[in-house]
């Protein structure tokens, strides 16, 4: 029996996508997500609130046309799959962090709109952005901790 791994989230970007690239020249971006849920509670007949928010971490041609499309505060759809993953600190603590891999996405359309650019692929089917292939492993920033 395959197990099922997918999520769809709405919700408003919380920061820019930040986009990096791994020593072997893949994007990456990340950017965080704050997804609203709003409902009537019917004993004190008033509405409610409670917003969650993702990590959201998206590899490729994706990453990079996250980072090319939406800004901090944007109303996006992103369909991907839950990942946990763990990392050491500078200071040696162990952590573990549960993200969002985004397969697909965009700017959501209920409230906006949006112009379509197509981007030209090259004749092997990937993105005209070619990776100089090796490692997919992310150059860490000495100032920050992954995301």
């Amino acid at each position: 029996m395959a197990s099922e791994n997918n999520v769809t989230l709405v919700g408003n970007l919380t920061k820019d996508p930040d986009l990096r690239y791994t020593t072997g020249g893949r994007g990456v971006a990340s950017f965080g997500l704050a997804v609203n849920r709003r409902w009537m509670n019917k004993q004190s007949n008033e509405w409610e609130e409670q917003t969650s928010f993702f990590n959201i971490v998206a590899w490729g041609d994706l990453g990079e046309n996250f980072a090319a499309s939406l800004v901090k505060g944007s109303r996006a759809i992103i369909t991907g799959r839950l990942e946990q993953r763990s990392y050491e600190t500078k200071e040696g603590e162990k952590r573990n962090v549960t993200e969002v891999v985004a397969d697909d996405g965009g700017p959501s359309l209920r409230w906006a709109q949006a112009q379509v650019e197509k981007i030209e692929r090259d004749s092997g089917g990937s993105g005209s952005r070619q990776s100089s292939g090796g490692s997919d492993r992310l150059a860490p920033r000495e100032d920050e901790e992954p995301f």
